[in-house]
């Protein structure tokens, strides 16, 4: 773990604006929160079926941040819309379970205005809801685009084509992954079908050759994105693996199980290339500590590829480097 020198800084705390509307607990939990690519909107579903899109940065980031000027595609979208970009609620009517952003249209699109209708490029947000719906919006009007039927339990995870090509992979507690071209009304292309347990995360990879999936089993599926055929299942674990993603470059794979226990992997071979341990730092960086066996729930690339964050049952979130040399796994794990 890398110290930066300073503490985080809290820029809002962001909290329900409505009174609880129903009896369960489940409704008034939020279960994910997502950035667009271009880093223009923060998505966030805040429980009771809502989903709020707020323009990003927020004002008191942008007060701290003058001098950080962005240079991509995604600084064109946000001068854009600056000055007309709003906040917006997005009434689900289901419980929101995933939350995924589209890739920003192609280059050739770029001028195009980001108000456009079906069919034409725009940046759009899928959420992933109770009853196995997938509702897509239109970001910057804030528009229902489509409902996207087929699964026939929650839809736990959403995962873009990183290409900008509307193609959307979906992760659904029916067991099943499903293909959708929104380019083509949002038709479902095609069911992938090999788990047997809730299917909990879905990765596409930057090059959009491959998929990964997880599921509440001990191996990942690797699937092809252009024929969607199984590839490989990843063995290595000892319990569920329920998180997966590739890095920047997808020459890496990582997967997190409740073994408490990431894997790296070559995606091209299946080759297991290091396993690192979710283990706390204690004072000093004190690696002889026990180290704690709590499940594992998420991992992540950071967006250049040089470091890995997991998140565990034991209130921990962890940040490491990836390891220089990527060799074959050995008897002892490493520390992440």
């Amino acid at each position: 773990m890398k110290p930066s020198g300073e503490e985080p800084v809290l820029l809002a705390e962001l909290k329900p604006g409505r009174p609880q509307r129903y009896d369960w607990k489940s409704s008034c939990e939020t279960w994910s929160v997502a950035f667009s690519p271009d880093g223009a909107w923060f998505a966030w579903s805040q429980g009771h079926c809502v989903v709020k899109l707020i323009p990003w940065p927020l004002e008191e980031a942008e007060l701290s941040c003058k001098t950080s000027e962005r240079k991509s595609r995604g600084g064109k979208a946000e001068a854009r819309g600056r000055g007309v970009a709003k906040e917006k609620t997005l009434e689900c009517g289901q419980i929101v379970w995933g939350l995924a952003f589209s890739a920003w249209p192609a280059a050739e699109a770029e001028e195009t205005d980001p108000t456009c209708a079906v069919g034409l490029p725009c940046q759009i947000l899928a959420t992933g809801l109770n009853d196995g719906q997938i509702k897509v919006w239109e970001v910057q009007t804030g528009h229902l685009l489509f409902s996207l039927l087929g699964h026939q339990d929650v839809v736990r995870d959403l995962s873009f084509a990183p290409n900008g090509s509307l193609i959307l992979v979906s992760a659904s507690r029916d067991k099943t992954l499903r293909v959708w071209d929104l380019s083509r009304d949002g038709r479902q292309v095609q069911v992938l079908s090999g788990h047997v347990q809730w299917v909990y995360c879905c990765s596409i990879s930057p090059d959009c050759s491959m998929l990964c999936s997880a599921a509440g089993e001990k191996s990942a599926l690797l699937w092809s994105m252009r024929s969607y055929t199984l590839i490989r299942r990843l063995e290595g674990h000892q319990s569920s693996v329920v998180s997966c993603d590739f890095s920047p470059d997808s020459a890496l794979l990582v997967t997190a199980s409740y073994d408490a226990c990431v894997i790296m992997w070559d995606p091209y071979t299946g080759e297991q290339l290091r396993t690192l341990r979710h283990a706390p730092l204690h004072s000093a960086l004190d690696y002889s500590s026990e180290v704690h066996t709590s499940s594992l729930r998420s991992v992540c690339f950071s967006p250049e590829g040089l470091y890995l964050a997991t998140v565990a049952d034991d209130s921990s979130a962890l940040q490491g480097t990836v390891p220089p040399a990527l060799l074959p796994c050995c008897d002892t794990p490493g520390m992440l």
